[in-house]
């Protein structure tokens, strides 16, 4: 498996613990995106929201949130969920 292939999901309890996540990390200028959470990991969340970190990018964004004490639930890989021909009919 390539390792440009696996993405990180930041986890959260609820939607204004992640949207306080996403504005540290907009502050440090750090790529994110905001996800849905994938049922595969998401577990008994019942916070649907995910912040999606490229895997180049994590080292610095766990840096962050460290140094800032940014909350959030839990962070796991899920390799596989983009695929860029998904959808395509011609």
């Amino acid at each position: 498996m390539p390792d440009t292939d696996i993405r990180w999901y930041i986890l959260f309890q609820n939607y204004e613990q992640g949207l306080a996540l996403r504005d540290l990390l907009c502050q440090h200028d750090l790529k994110n995106r905001i996800a849905p959470a994938p049922r595969a990991i998401q577990g008994e969340l019942s916070c649907g929201m995910s912040l999606l970190i490229e895997d180049e990018d994590m080292e610095a964004v766990l840096q962050c949130i460290t140094q800032n004490r940014g909350e959030y639930h839990s962070i796991r890989p899920l390799a596989g969920q983009m695929h860029a021909h998904r959808d395509r009919y011609c």
